[in-house]
């Protein structure tokens, strides 16, 4: 097995002091070098939250997380900025993330001027950087409002790609897309990955995005990890009631149809008082819960590759009629 280029380990990230919010509560995960690891689950699940306290763009209340061998919260400010080449993000909203009253050469130069590359050198950079993300040279004097919601994120993309890093937080990069120009991005991820070698956390609400980009995929609930496997152990044989419910929703191209869909009943819980024992039981659907739930199920493997955080957790591999 390759050594992780990512290593998370109980890394938690808790916002207020009296009844925290409890974001990210406990979460353990590798990444390795080159592949594409997907994050999925509902929305207020933790998952950026998850993202932006890898990269210690939010400071974690707990845990760790190496680089490459390197533990990045014991490094001091000047390590940081050095070991920020290396690790890069792509922000869901391409209108938000983008300062209207600076051009696309000052955007995506930014980065590089902070790690003190001369400016005459910055603009040859970004004008070589332009092509590769489907923009043109002659785009590096124009403003943000000057092009459609895909060039936007695509100027992101060249953005976190400008200090040549290694790995990439995809924060849901075209859940604000049309899905035509989704698909446009994703290829060109895709395609860089391969051209530059790049690692990506790949964070998504969308599973039949999710199937597409990703090696491997971690479901997120309410600021833990309930299942991790490869992409197709996942859409084969899920194992987790929760997973279950989130890939019943999927339609298929096909024309086939899942045996069953699965309403989960309830709201989500509150990250502020999340139910003891196993966070998804107020919602469970499985037939054989009982007192077991009550008691925090670890994340455990049950399969090579396969890991479980459920007490009940059965194969499903009738899950996709025939």
């Amino acid at each position: 097995m390759f050594t992780p280029l990512v290593k998370i380990r109980d890394l938690k990230v808790y916002y207020g002091e009296d009844n925290p919010v409890r974001a990210v509560d406990g979460v353990s995960l590798d990444i390795y070098p080159g592949e594409t690891l997907g994050l999925v689950g509902e929305s207020g699940c933790g998952k950026s939250t998850l993202g932006r306290a890898i990269l210690r763009l939010c400071e974690p209340t707990a845990g760790e997380v190496h680089f490459d061998g390197k533990s990045i919260f014991d490094l001091s400010p000047q390590e940081m900025k050095e070991i920020r080449r290396e690790m890069q993000i792509v922000f869901q909203d391409p209108y938000a993330s983008l300062n209207p009253r600076r051009t696309v050469g000052q955007i995506i130069g930014l980065p590089l001027a902070l790690q003190g590359v001369p400016q005459r050198e910055i603009r040859e950079r970004v004008k070589a950087l332009l092509p590769k993300v489907g923009l043109q040279e002659s785009h590096i004097d124009r403003f943000p409002h000057q092009f459609s919601g895909g060039q936007r994120q695509r100027i992101g993309i060249a953005r976190a790609l400008a200090v040549g890093p290694r790995f990439i937080v995809a924060d849901e990069p075209v859940s604000s897309l049309d899905v035509s120009i989704q698909a446009q991005i994703i290829i060109l991820l895709q395609q860089l990955q391969r051209e530059m070698g790049l690692t990506y956390l790949f964070i998504t609400h969308d599973l039949s995005v999710v199937n597409y980009v990703s090696d491997r995929i971690a479901v997120m609930y309410l600021g833990r990890i309930v299942e991790l496997a490869s992409t197709k152990a996942i859409f084969a044989n899920p194992h987790h009631p929760y997973t279950q419910a989130l890939l019943s929703a999927i339609p298929r191209l096909d024309g086939r149809r899942r045996r069953q869909r699965i309403i989960l009943r309830g709201s989500v819980p509150s990250p502020v008082n999340p139910p003891s024992g196993c966070r998804f039981r107020t919602r469970c659907f499985h037939p054989a819960k009982g007192d077991a739930c009550l008691v925090e199920p670890p994340l455990v493997a049950i399969d090579d590759g396969h890991y479980v955080a459920c007490h009940y957790a059965l194969p499903s591999k009738q899950w996709i009629s025939a």
